[in-house]
């Protein structure tokens, strides 16, 4: 099991993204099964298709939406089931510069993914016992 953080996202769907072929390659590694499951949280949803309508258009972030909730590869994680171990998580990695949405995607990823996080930003590579991809 691994957490597919809205970096990973952006840039698998985005072609002129700068990461766009490494998450190319690690999401085609990820539908082959090599991780079984990815989680995707409510936030990170909440993320992907914000930015999605403000950098492209609505159509786009509503089909990119569908698209997630659809796949079988993903287990949708709702917020309420994570919210105040968040805030915890907010709380004390706060200095390391991590959104309440990264601390989501790091709380997510310590309690269910062995501390494995899909994601390019580079704040969760500081943070110990945990395993960044690609």
């Amino acid at each position: 099991m691994i957490v597919l953080d809205t970096s990973l996202l952006v840039a698998w769907m985005n072609q002129g993204d700068v990461h766009h072929a490494a998450a190319a390659s690690f999401m085609e590694r990820f539908l082959e099964g090599e991780w079984e499951e990815g989680l995707l949280l409510e936030y990170v949803f909440l993320e992907l298709v914000t930015v999605l309508q403000v950098r492209v258009d609505h159509p786009s972030a509503v089909g990119a939406g569908d698209t997630l909730l659809r796949a079988k590869e993903l287990v949708f994680v709702p917020a309420s089931d994570v919210f105040l171990p968040t805030v915890e998580t907010f709380r004390l990695q706060g200095d390391r510069g991590l959104s309440f949405a990264g601390a989501a995607v790091l709380t997510v990823a310590r309690r269910s993914a062995e501390g494995r996080i899909a994601t390019f930003d580079g704040a969760f590579r500081e943070i110990e016992g945990v395993t960044v991809l690609p």
